[in-house]
């Protein structure tokens, strides 16, 4: 039984469908490189004009300044 609740993910707070098994990927979240890590993502990190970068704790850090398109002062949301 589907629900459309006429919500997208920006509207929501990125929340709404969001996948809660999401692999990291970190460091950089390059196209090429995405889910290099594997580990669980642990937070979202927001980048201008892009999807939000998902890394573990491990990456959050690294993640910050050379990922594309990362805003200053970091936007971070914990996702599990």
């Amino acid at each position: 039984m589907g629900s459309d609740r006429g919500t997208t993910d920006r509207e929501s707070g990125g929340t709404f469908g969001r996948d809660r098994a999401a692999s990291c990927q970190g460091p950089y979240g390059g196209e090429t490189d995405a889910g290099a890590c594997g580990d669980p993502a642990r937070f979202e990190v927001a980048r201008h004009l892009r999807v939000p970068l998902r890394v573990c704790a491990v990456h959050l850090g690294p993640s910050l300044l050379p990922a594309d398109g990362v805003l200053w002062p970091p936007g971070i949301c914990l996702i599990r």
